[in-house]
């Protein structure tokens, strides 16, 4: 077995061919080789060898597959390999060939070339390209000598010899009214004539080598239709008869695990795993050695198959050219746990005996009656034994544990693969064209505890029942879907995903029908505990604290052991106080383990306490805010005595903000009543006693304004000198 894996693992799995090169590696040796696209190459008369089949399959987790021929071949040799179209580039990028003779080597690899459609078309006189239609491809003729053959009418002769001058199309009156048609313009011996497309029956081009253009044209376009196969054919030269191999990297579907997992009351719960294998292609695997990879290796696609055609530049001559823009490019700079279906868990019943008349129900009476009444309970008694004996058989096949161990032996030997893991099945495998396969990879026993899980957000009412299950196996395991067995009866499904040696994970399978949870907020509080102010910031720290009540009832014949998730807000703040810790923290929950008897209810409390800091700039407060911090008992005296002295200050700001609200008022009064005075003084005669009295009013008034003006003045100073001073003591009101 190490022989073979020497074998298996000794070739380079991902060879590089490009830019028309392949690496061809003899016996340690190397030598380049030229990959030429088969185009009349020269190698064609070698006689082809006899057909390399599969002899090795490497299936990886990231959907491809190395693939092995390997055979004999004699002298100068080639040997033909049809694929797929869509691998032609996988091939190309991974193809590694190996002669394993002194004096043999690989000489070249040809295959199929596959020029864009588009571009072959284009190539011909008449491009056939986006399905043109008749008109199109007579313009494309202009100038070609044609002969033509028209539907017999009385004003056309039977056929035409001319050059094609083009197409128009034109509108015609007829008896349908007018429509338009599409003309055929010829250049002939009498003149230019013009034909109707639809009176014509035949065209045919005069010039060979245009009739020869549409010949190739038109096979060209059949030719792409056939595009499911492409042959590759390599090509070696030696002496006598020596092993060759070829070895490739191609898509293939990855291949995927299922597992059983058998639970019983006593013991170690035994798992076997199952790798299900697909052959999608369509040639038989007969006797090839299998290895299996738990691993994801970057595997990518190129297109190296299709010729590639750069864009050039058009370079004006030196004397008309422009300068154009320039551009340029841009500077280089603990764990989710799985099960997440639920099943109702099984149950078995018995058949019931049937039941025995009491006493006084026999037939008849007297000795008679007595001897068949005997016979009767005789029979009964003897369907009761029986029935007795089938439950007995029945619910011993339920009970005992179901030894898968026994029945099917592991087919693959896993071990080490640098990061890899992988599995070596032992025996050649056959598969058909086609066909999928199970083969087993894991038979043991691992290490696992029965718990029940609760989240409500999964189910409200009721836990799961679940396994805090450890890989003992000693190699990685895939993600895959479980099958749960309970002694020898379907428990349930679940999932897991992948897991490493040694590694815990939790599995759930079913309802824990005989347990339930419900959930209560208990008491939650807020209370202050410190405040202090910096450069009139006023900092408060509020210690929030929340409880989470869990209130569990095991109504179930047998202990059990309750795993609580509970969110994750650690991210938020939140940290947990009391006697009841966290027994492991998961990406978004931590669970609680607690137990609980048989029969018997109790409740399990969550509590979880986050600082709060808030900060509050005592600048632009109401006088309100100023005062709560006053009459807070956490707020330090020395914070209050400040805080007093602060509001002191408003006041005296506020006074002369109200003074100056007074005078701005009288002015504004005043102001309107001297446009009365003036409106009476215009129309009041001068002579007036009612003249004067205005007037006098008027001069009082304005003497009056001069001094609120001047007043106004002095308590706008005073109040920015105010306000300049609360801001700059708010500012630096600084208290621990």
């Amino acid at each position: 077995m190490s022989a073979m894996r020497r074998i298996l693992w000794g070739l380079p799995v991902l060879g590089a061919l490009a830019a028309g090169t392949i690496l061809m590696t003899q016996r340690g040796e190397s030598a380049p080789t030229a990959v030429v696209a088969d185009k009349g190459a020269k190698p064609t008369d070698l006689k082809p060898a006899v057909t390399l089949p599969i002899s090795q399959v490497i299936l990886f987790n990231s959907g491809v597959g190395h693939f092995t021929r390997s055979g004999e071949v004699e002298g100068d040799a080639r040997v033909d390999l049809t694929f797929p179209e869509q691998d032609i580039n996988d091939l190309i990028k991974s193809m590694t060939l190996i002669d394993q003779s002194k004096t043999g080597r690989v000489s070249s690899v040809t295959y199929d070339s596959h020029d864009p459609i588009d571009r072959t078309l284009r190539s011909f006189a008449i491009n056939l390209n986006n399905n043109p239609s008749f008109s199109a491809i007579l313009n494309q003729a202009r100038g070609e000598a044609v002969e033509i053959t028209l539907v017999n009418t009385a004003n056309q002769p039977g056929s035409l010899t001319g050059k094609i001058i083009g197409t128009e199309k034109q509108k015609v009156t007829g008896k349908d009214g007018t429509q338009e048609v599409e003309i055929l313009n010829m250049w002939c011996a009498e003149g230019v004539r013009a034909v109707r497309l639809n009176e014509l029956q035949k065209l045919r081009f005069s010039n060979p080598i245009i009739e020869n253009e549409m010949r190739r044209a038109l096979e060209t376009l059949s030719l792409s239709h056939d595009s499911q196969k492409k042959a590759v054919s390599l090509n070696f030269s030696g002496e006598g008869k020596r092993k060759v191999e070829v070895g490739y990297v191609i898509e293939n579907p990855i291949w995927k695990t299922s597992y059983r997992l058998v639970l019983d009351k006593e013991g170690k719960p035994f798992l076997q795993g199952w790798a299900v294998v697909e052959n999608p292609t369509d040639e038989d695997w007969t006797g090839v050695t299998m290895a299996l990879v738990s691993g994801r290796p970057i595997s990518f696609k190129m297109d190296l198959y299709n010729p590639l055609y750069v864009g050039r530049p058009t370079v004006e001559p030196e004397l008309f050219a422009s300068l154009r823009p320039p551009t340029y490019d841009g500077a280089l700079a603990k764990k989710r746990s799985g099960g997440e279906q639920m099943e109702e868990k099984a149950a078995g019943m018995a058949p019931m005996a049937p039941g025995v008349s009491g006493p006084g129900g026999g037939f008849g009476g007297g000795r008679g009656g007595a001897a068949l009444a005997d016979r009767d309970m005789s029979r009964m008694d003897k369907a009761k034994e029986e029935a007795r004996k089938y439950t007995d058989e029945v619910n011993g096949r339920l009970r005992s544990r179901m030894d898968l161990g026994a029945s099917v032996q592991t087919a693959a030997t896993a071990s080490a693969l640098g990061d890899y893991h992988q599995y070596v099945i032992d025996q050649p495998v056959n598969l058909g064209r086609q066909k999928s396969s199970l083969l087993s990879i894991v038979n043991k026993q691992v290490e696992g505890k029965r718990v029940s899980i609760y989240n409500p957000a999964v189910q409200s009412k009721h836990p799961l029942l679940g396994l805090k299950f450890k890989n003992t196996t000693g190699m990685p395991l895939s993600q895959g879907p479980i099958t749960v067995i309970e002694g020898s009866v379907y428990a349930g499904d679940t999932r897991v995903l992948d897991l490493q040696p040694d590694e815990e994970r939790l599995v759930s399978y079913a309802i824990d029908l005989g347990t339930e949870v419900s959930t209560k907020n208990g008491n939650s509080t807020a209370q202050i505990t410190k405040v202090k102010a910096v450069k009139g910031i006023v900092y408060t720290n509020t210690l929030l604290r929340e409880e989470r009540v869990y209130d569990i009832a095991n109504r179930s014949t047998s202990d059990r052991t309750l795993l609580i998730e509970h969110p994750n807000r650690k991210g938020q703040g939140f940290k947990f106080v009391g006697k009841n810790t966290p027994s492991e923290e998961a990406a978004d929950v931590y669970r609680f383990q607690t137990e609980v008897a048989s029969k018997k209810d109790t409740s399990y409390t969550v509590t979880e306490e986050r600082e709060i800091a808030t900060g509050i700039q005592l600048s632009n407060q109401p006088d309100d805010q100023i005062r709560y911090f006053i009459n807070l008992k956490e707020a330090p005296e020395a914070l209050k005595t400040q805080l007093q002295e602060a509001l002191k200050m408003k006041s005296g700001w506020d006074n002369l903000r109200q003074e100056i609200g007074n005078a701005d008022r009288r002015i504004q009064t005043i102001t309107v009543d001297q446009k009365r005075l003036r409106d009476n003084l215009r129309e009041t005669p001068k002579e007036s006693p009612l003249f004067q009295r205005y007037l006098t009013t008027l001069e009082n008034q304005e003497k009056e304004m001069d001094e609120l003006q001047v007043k106004l003045k002095k308590l706008h100073a005073d109040e920015a000198t105010s306000k300049a001073k609360f801001d700059n003591y708010l500012a630096n009101l600084s208290s621990e």
